[in-house]
């Protein structure tokens, strides 16, 4: 099914995952990945909206749930960034404890987008994330964010590792894909991947 993302609009904020709308309704994709690795712009530019979500270079700046409406019943879900380093250890871990909370729970999520910057990939919550999404069965699609912020060829090399440790290290075939709101990469392949996941 093809999803008409730029009428996408601002539903609700909610302060944990039980205070999220029916489950029994509708369909789910989450957006998650550290403080700061992109989420929220990537939201803005699937949307093809700027201010949709509001994006920050204050990391930990988003503190609530925010959940976002294309159509009736299909929502995506942007959740604050774990692991800012100014935070507590406690508070660190805070959010990905949440995140795994809502990816044991939550029935209708259709597949889990994670953010990682390119440049500081595969981390540990993201590991830690990652495991919990494949342990029950929840695709995932990591974008490469922030790919604008090295060479080309510096990121067909770094694409390339990342996809063949990750593949090493979860002994699976994850989907990983460059992404950069400036020059537009992954934008297609991320619409592709909803509509595969929302249909």
């Amino acid at each position: 099914m093809i999803h008409d993302y730029h009428i996408t609009h601002f539903l609700i904020s909610v302060p944990a995952v039980y205070c999220l709308p029916n489950e029994k309704i509708g369909m789910e994709v989450a957006f998650v990945g550290y403080s700061n690795s992109g989420k929220s712009s990537a939201i803005n530019a699937l949307t093809y909206q700027k201010k949709l979500t509001k994006v920050s270079k204050t990391p930990g700046c988003t503190q609530l749930i925010n959940l976002f409406e294309v159509s009736p019943g299909i929502r995506l879900i942007d959740f604050p960034g774990y692991g800012y380093a100014k935070k507590t250890k406690k508070r660190k871990n805070y959010w990905h404890d949440v995140i795994c909370e809502y990816l044991k729970k939550r029935k209708n999520l259709k597949g889990l987008i994670l953010m990682m910057d390119i440049r500081h990939p595969i981390k540990d919550l993201d590991q830690k994330t990652i495991e919990s999404a494949l342990s029950v069965d929840v695709p995932v699609f990591t974008l490469l964010s922030k790919s604008d912020k090295i060479s080309r060829n510096i990121l067909q090399v770094t694409s390339k590792k990342i996809i063949h440790d990750m593949k090493m290290m979860f002994e699976t075939h994850i989907q990983v894909e460059p992404f950069s709101v400036v020059k537009k990469y992954g934008i297609h392949s991320l619409k592709r991947v909803l509509n595969n996941w929302l249909r």
